[in-house]
C-alpha cells in the first residue's frame, strides 16, 4: 500500500474505508442505500420503489424518465455539470442523429429491465489508483497556484478586429429632464426646485449570424463587449451536499452562456483558497475543461473569504491582456472563520474586506465591481454587502437552495449585455442666479462645483436598457415669459467600438405666467422622490433593528408605504410605487421577530438597499420569479439569461416566458387631440 508521503502531489488523499455508521456519516458512504435527489426533479431516489435509475459516467443519477426526456430533445450532456456524455440513456431505437459508436443501451454496472435502465447503486468518482495516470486527470483538478497570475489565455483578436470594422453601429444612451413643475409664476422664487434627470442605454444589438458575431453557449448571435469574469466560490464544509451539487449546476449554466471570447477563471476557497484554472477562453475545449475541473469540486474545511477574495483580484491585476469588460462574482454561505476575529467588530472586518478590492488602473481610481451572493440563513450579510458596495456590485440575498442558478443567471445576463462604460453625466447651470443645492444618486458618486452652478454624477457601466434617474435640487429666481434652468448631458465609452461618445447637453426649461392655477407634480418626478425615500426609510428601519428596537423599524416601514400609496405617482396605479409597497410590506414580515430578522430580515433590507441604491436588479426572496411584484431594474437581457435558466432546470414543464416588469421611469404620454 503507498504511504502517504508517496501519494501523486495534488492529488486527493484516498477515502479510508470503514463501517457504515448511522446518522449522516452513513449517508454520505452509504447514499445509494438512504437514497439520493434527482438532479431534475428534486424528489428522493431509492432502487426499489418502482422508479427506474441513471447514473451518468459523470457519477450524477437521475429518474430515467426524467433524463430520457432531456436526450429525447436533443440533449447529450449532464444537466449538473454539462460534461457531454458518452453514454446516452434511451428507448429503442437510436435517434438518427446519434452516432450508434457514441451509445450504449447499458453503461457498465447497470442492466435493462423491460427497455428502462435501472442502476442498483451510484457509481463511485474515479480514483487516482484504480485508473492510474488518466490523460484528463489533470483537468478534473485545481492547477498548482504559480508565484504569478500572468498565464491567462490570449484574447480572441479575431473578434476584436471584427468589432473595429463594424462602424456606424453605434448606439448611444438616451438622455431627459423633466421638471417638478412646468410653470411658476413670474413673480414667485423657488429654494428648492426638483428636476429629474433621466438615462437609458441602448437595446443590446442583435445581428445575423456571421462569424464576427460574438455567440454565446446556445448560439445566440449577438454583438456585445467580450467579458472576463472571476468566480470566487465558497467550498467550506457547509455546502456539503445539495449545496455543493446546486452550485455546480449553477457554474455549469454560467460556463455553457459564456462565448468563445469570453474568458473566465474560477477560484474556490474553504479554509485556505485555490485557483482551479487561469482565465481561459470558453471555446468548446475551454468549457469541458471548465466544466470537468468545476464537477471534481469537493466541500470541507473552514470559511476564509478573504483569501478567496485576494486571489480573485490577483487573477485580475496580474493578467497579461484585458478584455473590455470585467467583474467577480463572489458567494459565500457562511462566517469568514480566518480572517476576521470575533472581537474585531462588523466594520472592521468590512473594511479588511474591501483592502482586498482589485482596481483596474494603477492608480485604483476605477475598481472592478465584485456582484456578491450571500446563500442561506447563515452568512455575513453586513460584510457581504459592504464588498459589493465599496466595489460598485450589487449584493443578492439566495435564501433558498433552489434558486441560485437563477440569480447567478439574472447577474450574468446582465454582464454579458454591457453597452456604456465609465459614464459621466455633467449638468450646467443656463442662468446665472440659478444655483445647484444637491444632486440626490443613491451609491452613485455625485459632485456640485464651489461656484454652485455645475454639477456631474459618475455613473460607471451601464447594461443594454438599463435606466439611471437623478434628482437636482436648484434654485428658481424670479422671472418672466420662460426661464431656462439647466442643461444635461454626459460622456462615456463604447466598449465595443472602443470610441468615446460625447451626448450633446438637453435644455430643462419653464414657462414664467404672471398667475397659474393648480397644477399637479411631475408623476416622473414623484415617482423617483418615492424611490429614494423608500431606501432611506430601509436604511433606518435596519439600523433601527440593529438597536434590537423592532417595533420602531416596523412603524418606519409602514410610515413610508402610506406616505407611497398617497403620493401622486401612487395614486396613478405606478407599477413601482407598487413594487417598493409590497417589498417594504415583506421587510415589515421579516422584522416580526428577533429571530426571522437574524435568519433572513437583515440580508433581504441589505439586497434591497443594494438594488435600489444602484438602481439594478439583485435576487432577493421571489424577485426572480415571473409573478412577483418585487422585479424592478430587471432588463430584457436578464428576462432572457433567466428564461433560459428556468427551462433549463425544468425541461419537463417549461414555463410561459416571464413578463418584463421594468421600472420605467417615463411611460408613454397620451397624444394631444
Amino acid at each position: 500500500m503507498r504511504g502517504q508521503g508517496q501519494r501523486h502531489r495534488g492529488l486527493p488523499p484516498e477515502p479510508t474505508r470503514r463501517p457504515a455508521r448511522r446518522g449522516a456519516r452513513s449517508r454520505e458512504q452509504a447514499p445509494w442505500k438512504y437514497g439520493k435527489t434527482c438532479a431534475i426533479c428534486l424528489t428522493t431516489m431509492k432502487p426499489g420503489q418502482g422508479h427506474a435509475l441513471f447514473t451518468a459516467e459523470c457519477s450524477h443519477t437521475f429518474h430515467f424518465h426524467c433524463i430520457s426526456a432531456n436526450v429525447k430533445h436533443g440533449s447529450s450532456s449532464c444537466p449538473v455539470c454539462r460534461i457531454k456524455w458518452k453514454e446516452l440513456p434511451f428507448r429503442g431505437p437510436l435517434p438518427a442523429e446519434l452516432p450508434q459508436g457514441n451509445a450504449r443501451i447499458n453503461p457498465v454496472h447497470g442492466y435493462q429491465n423491460g427497455g428502462h435502465m435501472t442502476i442498483p447503486r451510484p457509481l463511485p468518482l474515479p480514483r487516482a489508483r484504480s485508473f492510474g495516470r488518466l490523460h484528463h486527470l489533470a483537468t478534473l483538478l485545481p492547477d498548482a497556484d504559480p508565484g504569478t497570475f500572468n498565464d491567462d489565455e490570449p484574447l480572441d483578436l479575431s473578434c476584436e478586429e471584427a468589432n473595429g470594422t463594424q462602424q456606424g453601429c453605434l448606439r448611444t444612451v438616451e438622455i431627459k429632464a423633466y421638471p417638478e413643475f412646468t410653470q411658476v409664476p413670474e413673480n414667485t422664487s423657488e429654494r428648492n426646485f426638483t428636476v429629474l434627470v433621466h438615462l437609458k442605454a441602448p437595446p443590446a444589438q442583435h445581428l445575423l449570424q456571421s462569424s464576427s458575431d460574438l455567440g454565446d453557449g446556445n448560439g445566440v448571435s449577438t454583438t456585445r463587449a467580450p467579458v472576463d469574469l472571476i468566480t470566487v466560490l465558497d467550498v467550506s464544509g457547509s455546502m456539503a451536499g445539495t449545496k455543493l451539487a446546486l452550485l455546480k449546476r449553477a457554474m455549469g449554466f454560467v460556463i455553457q452562456n459564456l462565448g468563445s471570447s469570453d474568458r473566465l477563471s474560477v477560484i474556490a476557497f474553504s479554509s485556505s483558497a485555490r485557483r482551479l484554472f487561469p482565465l481561459r477562453r470558453m471555446t468548446e475545449s475551454g468549457r469541458q475543461q471548465s466544466l470537468l475541473a468545476v464537477n471534481s469540486l469537493t466541500a470541507n474545511g473552514g470559511t476564509n473569504i478573504a483569501e478567496g477574495l485576494r486571489k480573485g483580484s490577483k487573477v485580475i491585476e496580474e493578467r497579461q491582456s484585458k478584455n473590455p469588460v470585467c467583474s467577480i462574482i463572489l458567494l459565500s454561505d457562511g462566517q469568514d472563520t480566518y480572517t476576521v476575529s470575533p472581537t474585531a467588530g462588523v466594520h472592521k472586518g468590512a473594511t479588511e474586506y474591501c483592502a482586498l478590492l482589485p482596481s483596474t488602473t494603477t492608480n485604483g481610481s476605477q475598481q472592478v465591481p465584485v456582484h456578491v451572493f450571500g446563500f442561506g440563513a447563515d452568512h455575513d450579510s453586513v460584510s457581504l454587502h459592504s464588498i459589493s458596495q465599496t466595489s460598485g456590485g450589487t449584493f443578492s440575498f439566495i435564501e433558498t437552495e433552489a434558486t441560485i442558478q437563477d440569480a447567478f443567471a439574472q447577474c450574468i445576463g446582465g454582464l454579458l449585455s454591457v453597452v456604456a462604460q465609465g459614464l459621466h453625466v455633467k449638468v450646467e447651470s443656463l442662468h446665472p442666479d440659478v444655483h445647484f443645492g444637491s444632486i440626490r444618486s443613491g451609491s452613485y458618486s455625485s459632485r456640485v462645483s464651489d461656484d454652485s452652478r455645475n454639477g456631474s454624477v459618475d455613473v460607471g457601466d451601464l447594461y443594454a436598457e438599463e435606466e439611471r434617474d437623478f434628482l437636482v435640487s436648484v434654485n428658481v429666481p424670479p422671472g418672466c415669459g420662460e426661464t431656462a434652468l439647466l442643461k444635461v448631458g454626459c460622456v462615456y465609452k463604447d466598449p465595443l467600438m472602443k470610441e468615446t461618445v460625447n451626448m450633446s447637453g438637453v435644455q430643462v426649461k419653464i414657462s414664467r405666467p404672471a398667475f397659474v392655477s393648480a397644477q399637479s407634480v411631475s408623476v416622473e418626478v414623484d415617482r423617483q422622490k418615492n424611490r429614494l425615500h423608500a431606501a432611506e426609510v430601509m436604511a433606518e428601519a435596519r439600523l433601527s433593528a440593529e438597536r434590537g428596537d423592532l417595533a420602531n423599524a416596523v412603524s418606519l416601514l409602514e410610515d413610508c408605504r402610506r406616505m407611497i400609496t398617497g403620493s401622486a405617482s401612487g395614486q396613478s396605479g405606478d407599477r413601482l410605487c407598487q413594487a417598493l409597497d409590497a417589498e417594504l410590506k415583506e421587510m415589515q414580515d421579516r422584522m416580526a421577530s428577533r429571530q426571522r430578522y437574524e435568519a433572513s430580515g437583515r440580508a433581504y433590507v441589505l439586497s434591497g438597499l443594494s438594488s435600489h441604491s444602484w438602481q439594478r436588479a439583485t435576487a432577493r426572496g421571489d424577485s426572480t420569479d415571473s409573478a412577483s411584484l418585487v422585479q424592478a431594474y430587471q432588463t430584457s437581457s436578464m428576462v432572457d439569461m433567466l428564461l433560459r435558466s428556468q427551462t433549463m432546470s425544468r425541461p419537463s414543464t417549461p414555463r410561459p416566458a416571464p413578463q418584463i416588469r421594468h421600472a420605467k421611469s417615463f411611460p408613454a404620454r397620451p397624444q394631444p387631440r
